[in-house]
């Protein structure tokens, strides 16, 4: 049986449990809630406890995928957990962010480009990489995009009337529905090519207002306030992100995975999430 340890258990991961567990995979996914655990189980998840012995764990684990956010010392699991680097695993999967390549003003970047992060975050990732990378496991870097999907899309802040359209002339976005990352990850499962990068984004780099504007009016909605970058009520993170401003390039997962998206454009994406509120409803 394959068997998925997944460090750090979250959005992502959890998509592609979603994928896996339905095919015979064992999913151990670590948490630091028990409130969590407890969801966990209810999707066929086994939770493990964090901080614990990963050891049992690992000794199964036929595939590891890391996905918590790095510290300024690196990975936190690598960090408290040094047995890692001994793991038998045959595929180690790494969520890094394309935060990593910095800011280049609204031009396009692809895996080749040099790493010159912007921000304490874009560093932080960049030094986990590295970490996960000098281990000599078998490690691929998957570099995401602005991630949405069920529960994190822009319809609930446009209908509650909170939403606002930052201006910022020249910025511009790439981002991922989550059930295209894990179909990615999968692919990558599938034809694994240690110490590869993989951008994972979609086709369509955009202005983020564009997003907003597009949710609005499959809502029936005005176009949501604009307000200009500079006298925008942000928090510093939120900020963070404005200070770069690229397009990313996603031919790798095309050509080298065979990947193709299911939702190639945000217009693709957020229909069909609104599609899925109306089924649940």
């Amino acid at each position: 049986m394959s068997t998925l340890l997944s460090l750090g258990h979250g959005y992502s991961a959890q998509a592609l449990a979603r994928r896996l567990i339905p095919q015979g995979w064992r999913v151990i996914g670590t948490t630091r809630s028990t409130a969590k655990a407890e969801a966990f189980r209810a999707e066929g998840v086994e939770p493990l406890l964090w901080p614990g012995d990963l050891g049992p764990a690992l000794a199964e684990a036929t595939h590891i995928l890391a996905s918590a956010a790095p510290d300024a010392a690196g990975d936190p699991f690598l960090q408290a957990a040094p047995e890692l680097a001994q793991t038998k695993a045959g595929w180690v999967g790494y969520l890094s962010t394309t935060g990593v390549y910095g800011d280049h003003k609204g031009g396009w970047v692809d895996e080749t480009t040099p790493l010159t992060p912007a921000s304490d975050r874009g560093r932080q990732r960049v030094l986990a990489e590295t970490q996960w990378l000098a281990t000599g496991l078998a490690v691929h870097v998957f570099r995401l995009a602005g991630i949405y999907g069920p529960g994190r899309g822009p319809f609930e802040k446009v209908r509650d009337g909170t939403a606002r359209r930052v201006i910022k002339p020249g910025q511009v976005f790439s981002r991922i529905h989550v059930d295209d990352i894990a179909q990615v990850l999968e692919a990558s499962i599938r034809r694994p090519n240690p110490g590869a990068a993989y951008n994972v984004c979609d086709d369509n780099p955009a202005p983020p207002e564009d997003v907003l504007c597009h949710a609005a009016r499959l809502l029936g909605l005005p176009d949501p306030p604009a307000i200009p970058f500079d006298e925008a009520d942000m928090s510093p993170m939120a900020r963070s992100f404005y200070g770069e401003s690229k397009r990313t390039r996603n031919d790798r997962i095309k050509t080298e995975l065979g990947v193709r998206l299911l939702y190639p454009d945000y217009p693709a994406g957020l229909a069909a999430l609104l599609r899925d509120e109306d089924l649940k409803a």
